[in-house]
């Protein structure tokens, strides 16, 4: 019997999920090798700014262990709360933006998760299938750094993705993970919509003299060697952080800005190359011809 019910509970959930994704058009996952190269901040960046446009957005933060999405989006210490109808209501930062985050379940921002890959797995189908995303236009992922559990975990769930967004930064052992990043999204058989080059040089605000603090071009390299398209190059933005840490995204506050304007470039190079997204690849050949059915 309680096997009969955990069946059945199972299936309510696979058609939770079903519906619920079939209500967003487009899915986009965002990764990085490894940690410290921004990709949170490009995550939300990257939302607010389709959300600017008058679309219809959700940020989902898949990083259970570090989960910063909140606190850049000013929502720190916030609570998700029940619908009558048994879903999870998402945060509302502006019209059109929907946030989830694991900081939306912890008593405390000093509260560690401390879980192993099923409970993991477990917690982001909760997300995709039992939170009231409703009809959106776009879903942004923000997966934690390296190919584990949860970028795992998202890729299985949604087999549509657009596509994988990869952050490094100029530095050849981000670049090294970088590479690693594209082989994972291949070998699940999910587009590389391209990759972005963060921390991508430094003006000095006093002699306008750029200066590469780690390198510049290594990102770009990369996607030359991949065969992925080069989304552009983010530079080293003082005022990002302070923009991150008050909840105020950079794309917003300052709108103005070249680096603003860069971020804008690097959306309209996402949006123009997953309108079409690239031809699937059978994991079994990653791209080689093999004869068997895609």
């Amino acid at each position: 019997m309680e096997d009969r019910e955990q069946k059945r509970k199972d299936s309510e959930e696979e058609n939770r999920l079903k519906e619920n994704l079939s209500k967003i058009k487009n899915k986009f996952i965002v990764l990085s090798g490894k940690g410290g190269v921004g990709k949170t901040t490009v995550a939300v960046n990257l939302a607010y700014g389709l959300a600017m446009r008058g679309m219809k957005v959700g940020l989902l933060d898949t990083d259970l262990h570090g989960p910063n999405v909140a606190k850049m989006l000013g929502l720190e210490g916030r609570q998700l709360a029940g619908l009558p109808d048994g879903s999870i209501e998402p945060m509302t930062v502006k019209p059109g933006l929907k946030v989830v985050s694991m900081a939306f379940l912890l008593k405390n921002s000093d509260q560690p998760v401390i879980w192993r890959g099923p409970l993991k797995m477990r917690t982001i189908k909760q997300f995709l299938s039992d939170v009231s995303w409703g009809d959106l236009d776009y879903l942004v992922v923000d997966s934690p750094p390296g190919t584990g559990d949860e970028p795992l975990s998202v890729c299985q769930l949604m087999p549509d993705l657009n596509g994988a967004i990869i952050v490094t930064t100029p530095q050849e052992v981000a670049i090294l993970d970088s590479r690693k990043t594209v082989l994972f999204a291949r070998q699940l058989n999910v587009p590389v919509i391209g990759i972005i080059e963060n921390m991508g040089g430094f003006i000095c605000p006093h002699c306008r003299h750029e200066i590469d603090l780690f390198g510049t071009g290594g990102g770009e390299t990369s996607a030359a060697e991949l065969k992925v398209p080069f989304l552009g190059r983010i530079p080293i933005e003082p005022g990002m952080v302070k923009s991150g840490d008050s909840g105020e995204p950079f794309i917003y506050s300052k709108a103005q800005s070249q680096t603003a304007h860069v971020m804008n470039e690097i959306l309209n190079k996402i949006l123009e190359n997953s309108r079409i997204a690239p031809e699937r690849v059978s994991p079994c050949c990653q791209g080689k011809s093999c004869g068997s059915s895609r």
